[in-house]
């Protein structure tokens, strides 16, 4: 609401309709004086930022305390009082991303370290895959021959980005590739039933690619898929929402009253009171890092256990279906949503590899 005065003409500028009131009743827009000075317009930047909080917070508030009561006053028509659920969902995705990506960049979530020298203990390890290796193919073996007699050699530090230098193969199925070529060049002098599915080839293809762009570092080159499947996990959990609201659908099939719109915002404001859930567990954790107090570690398991448990009273106030009927919808609906998460993530990983 612009809280410039009013104009003494009562013809709409946008329509030219005459007004009765601040707002035109044609196209809504409000008769008031088009001249603003500098500090009028500081001040109605700040009550739209206050109003925006205002409506924010109280549907906060009810969010946290009454579950499930903001999606069924909305779905009621009382929404007023209440900050739209997609304009809501936009804001706390924004604010949990940035939080999330600030503490991805200050943790190193996806942090692989290839230039760490190994231990004595990752040295014996890796000697041992390599010679199991050599076991099962004796005949791909100058560059695992190479690698085990660089980490019997204890006079000097060796890293993972040291293994595999020089390396210039890629053994897939047990078969080493110097290139695309010489692999499409084996594939194409095999007989049709010998020869590699479509599946099967586009990984292969994208496996040599990947190793020759990060130097056959698979440390590297996992941190590079990391990278790009987080930086999609916003628009993966974008996607998710309707999936979430037809299994609902599905789940409510009978309740006739409930349209599909109405389990997508049942959907927006339980993914909503998800983002402030896990960033309160963001904080709590922080605090305990910062305070070194045990404390915080148990308030952010039991807040952890507070999310399924608020998502069964939720669907119970918003339904209004019986303990028993919602817990088994419950169950389901996790299950559910859980393999669309699994499917959509693979989907994801697999879209953030072919993209590199």
């Amino acid at each position: 609401m612009s809280h410039q005065p009013e104009r003494k003409e009562k013809n709409c500028l946008n329509c030219g309709t005459t007004v009765i009131g601040r707002y035109c009743h044609i196209c809504g827009q409000q008769n008031v004086e088009t001249k603003e000075s500098f500090w009028s317009l500081t001040k109605h930047f700040v009550f739209d930022i206050l109003h925006f909080d205002g409506n924010f917070f109280h549907t906060l508030k009810y969010l946290l305390t009454r579950p499930g009561f903001v999606a069924k006053q909305y779905c009621d028509g009382k929404r007023n009082s209440y900050l739209h659920p997609i304009r809501m969902y936009l804001f706390t995705s924004a604010v949990f991303f940035l939080v999330f990506f600030w503490m991805k960049n200050e943790n190193g979530f996806v942090s692989v370290e290839t230039s760490k020298p190994l231990t004595a203990q990752q040295r014996r390890e890796k000697i041992k895959d390599y010679q199991e290796t050599l076991a099962e193919n004796p005949k791909d073996s100058t560059k695992y021959l190479r690698r085990i007699s660089l980490l019997k050699d204890t006079t000097k530090p060796v890293s993972y980005s040291n293994l595999y230098e020089g390396d210039t193969t890629i053994s897939i199925n047990s078969k080493s590739y110097s290139s695309i070529q010489q692999y499409d060049s084996i594939q194409g002098s095999l007989p049709a039933g010998k020869k590699d599915g479509w599946i099967v080839r586009s990984f292969s293809r994208k496996t040599i690619e990947l190793s020759h762009k990060y130097n056959n570092q698979s440390g590297e080159m996992m941190k590079a898929v990391g990278e790009a499947f987080l930086h999609r996990l916003p628009y993966m959990l974008f996607i998710s929402l309707p999936f979430f609201a037809l299994i609902l659908k599905v789940l409510y099939v009978r309740q006739k009253q409930f349209y599909y719109s109405d389990h997508a915002i049942f959907t927006l404001y339980h993914y909503i009171f998800s983002f402030i859930l896990l960033l309160l567990i963001f904080a709590v954790n922080a605090l305990g890092d910062w305070l070194h107090w045990g404390v915080f570690d148990v308030l952010a398991v039991l807040l952890f256990f507070l999310w399924p448990l608020y998502l069964w009273i939720e669907m119970k106030n918003f339904y209004g279906q019986s303990t028993g009927k919602t817990l088994g919808k419950f169950l389901l609906l996790n299950f559910l949503g859980l393999l669309t998460i699994i499917l959509l993530t693979a989907f994801f990983f697999l879209f953030s590899i072919f993209q590199l």
